[in-house]
This record gives structure tokens, C-alpha cells and sequence, in this order.
């Protein structure tokens, strides 16, 4: 059954497999895995380099600066304050993090993984520093959150590391037997 029967959609396009809606459902998220990914990684590097918050131009203290003046609007001040509590380690995490999500996006490594990483990472950049944007679809990070989630709900489209792999998880010992019979 194709993806246009399903959704009760019209008669396959003739010269195609399915169609036209089945080609467009299939290739639906290649272009949010690219804007995710290449935004993330972007966003970590740049963190090191061109006057970044981490790069040798600048020191922590932009960062600690922006949390302090996002303190008093977050709804979770205590995150705030643990990233106040080491600022330096916090930034370099965050950028480290932003690298290595946006390269498995990218290149579709365990995609719902780090989707879901990276959706949580969003979420503590809205809920912290973001969250006084005003009005709320002024801040970056509520759109990235919800583009992550449904990345992680959907899966990563073609062109995948995980294709490669198969539907097999590459961490848990293969069973000879099934579980239940």
C-alpha cells in the first residue's frame, strides 16, 4: 500500500513507484536533516572561531554575562545557575555538543538519537536564554526544538549512515532466539 493510500490520497503519477506523493514523503526529511545539521554544526564551530564566545578574541565572560541577563526571565533559574557555576566547561560542552549532533544529523548517524539530543539541547537553550524573546517566535530556538522532534519522531529520510547499518541497533547483542514464542 503506498504512502498516498494511506492518506487517502490520489492514484500513483505514472513513470514512478508509488508516485509523486510517495517520492515527496520519502524524501521529506532530507531537507530538515540538512538545515538541523549544518545549523548545529555551524553553531558549535563558530563558538571557537571569528570572535565566538570561546575563541581566542573572547573569554567566558560574554557568556556568563547572557546567562546572568537571562536569569531573572527564565522559568528554570536553577539551570541557569548551573551553567553560572562553571561557565567555561558549560560552553565548551554546549559547542562540543552542537558539533557532534549537527555531523550525526548530517550524515544520519542513529538520527532519532541525536535528534532527540539535540531537541533537548534547544529546549534548555529556550527554557534559559531565549525564553524573554518577545514576541515568542522571535527566538531561534523554539522553531530548531520542534524541528528536532520531528526528526526524532519521523527518522532521518534516505541518505543515511543508518540505511547503511540496517534497521539493526549496532549496540545491543543480536538474539538468536526470540523472546517470546
Amino acid at each position: 500500500m503506498s504512502v498516498s493510500d494511506q492518506l487517502g490520497g490520489h492514484p500513483p503519477v505514472p513513470g514512478g513507484p508509488g508516485g509523486v506523493r510517495d517520492a515527496a514523503a520519502r524524501w521529506a526529511m532530507l531537507p530538515l536533516r540538512l538545515f538541523l545539521g549544518f545549523t548545529f554544526l555551524y553553531a558549535g564551530i563558530d563558538k571557537y572561531v571569528d570572535g565566538g564566545p570561546f575563541s581566542s578574541v573572547m573569554n567566558t565572560d560574554t557568556m556568563e554575562g547572557m546567562l546572568t541577563v537571562a536569569k531573572d526571565d527564565s522559568p528554570v533559574p536553577w539551570l541557569v545557575d548551573l551553567a553560572l557555576e562553571s561557565p567555561e566547561l558549560m560552553g565548551h560542552g554546549t559547542a562540543v555538543a552542537e558539533i557532534v549532533i549537527g555531523v550525526a544529523i548530517l550524515v544520519g548517524l542513529r538520527t532519532r538519537w541525536a535528534a532527540a539530543l539535540g531537541a533537548l539541547l534547544a529546549l534548555a537553550f529556550w527554557l534559559t536564554v531565549s525564553w524573554s524573546s518577545d514576541p515568542y517566535y522571535f527566538g531561534p530556538d523554539l522553531p530548531l526544538l520542534f524541528g528536532f522532534v520531528t526528526l526524532a519522531l519521523a527518522g532521518g529520510g534516505p541518505y543515511t549512515v543508518d540505511g547503511l547499518l540496517g534497521s539493526k541497533p549496532w549496540f545491543l547483542p543480536q538474539r538468536k532466539s526470540k523472546i517470546f514464542r
